[in-house]
């Protein structure tokens, strides 16, 4: 079943109902956003997602070892220690920066006990390995992109997961538009990955279909005037997750 990933979260009740809904992941912004969250609304978010323990403490993943397995067999270990840790934690705390410090990103990762940093700045290899949580990296799709390309691209640091959103010169992401999807599906044959972009309740069930993602993200897609709308949150999820595919 696809893993479903919500962003843009910024208030503790609507991370309750997403929560309550059987979102897999839950985005918190922490890069220069309308979506952007303080460290208030940040711990005020944990405090409703972690009840019962320490809003604070990330999961503690049994994830591959450097060196242990090597190129695409990386993604697959990662994806499988993620799965793992959704089934037993759901959902999973993922903080999206963009442009920032290492020093910041650590900081804050550390302060609210992210499960996992989104990086969606085209940070370099050395930013990569020194974030101390798993990372997500957000690569961007234009026009001119292959599916080969994005694959090499994708190996030249070892992360957690890739995810593929929609490239633009006016933000990092959440830009509702759509990019390829004959590009990601070409990646997703290969590696797991995200599929972000222009995703919302009316389309994704066709992008699962056709791209086989290993997990779907949405922010812009589940709102309604700029504010998230558990209805259609729940209706991406349904829609999601009720498609059935091979791997």
């Amino acid at each position: 079943m696809t893993l479903v990933k919500i962003c843009g979260l910024r208030d503790a009740e609507t991370a309750r109902a997403t929560k309550e809904a059987g979102a897999d992941f839950i985005g918190l912004n922490f890069a220069r956003s309308k979506r952007r969250v303080t460290p208030q609304e940040a711990f005020e978010i944990l405090a409703v997602l972690r009840e019962g323990r320490d809003p604070t403490t990330p999961v503690d993943f049994d994830a591959p070892a450097c060196g242990e397995v090597r190129g695409l067999s990386w993604f697959g270990a990662w994806s499988e220690a993620i799965e793992q840790s959704v089934a037993a934690h759901r959902p999973l705390v993922v903080g999206i920066f963009a442009d920032q410090p290492l020093e910041e990103v650590n900081d804050i990762a550390d302060a609210a006990g992210l499960d996992l940093v989104q990086l969606s700045g085209g940070e370099d290899e050395a930013f990569i390995r020194g974030v101390r949580r798993p990372v997500v990296r957000a690569l961007h799709v234009a026009e001119d992109t292959d599916a080969d390309a994005l694959l090499d691209t994708a190996q030249e640091v070892p992360t957690a997961a890739i995810l593929l959103d929609t490239a633009s010169k006016q933000a990092r992401g959440g830009t509702g538009e759509t990019f390829d999807w004959d590009i990601a599906a070409g990646a997703a044959e290969r590696l797991p990955l995200f599929l972000a972009g222009g995703l919302h309740p009316g389309n994704v069930a066709e992008a699962v279909e056709r791209v086989v993602p290993w997990a779907v993200d949405v922010a812009s897609g589940v709102e309604t005037d700029g504010k998230k709308d558990i209805d259609k949150i729940r209706a991406f999820i349904r829609a999601a997750k009720g498609v059935r595919v091979e791997r």
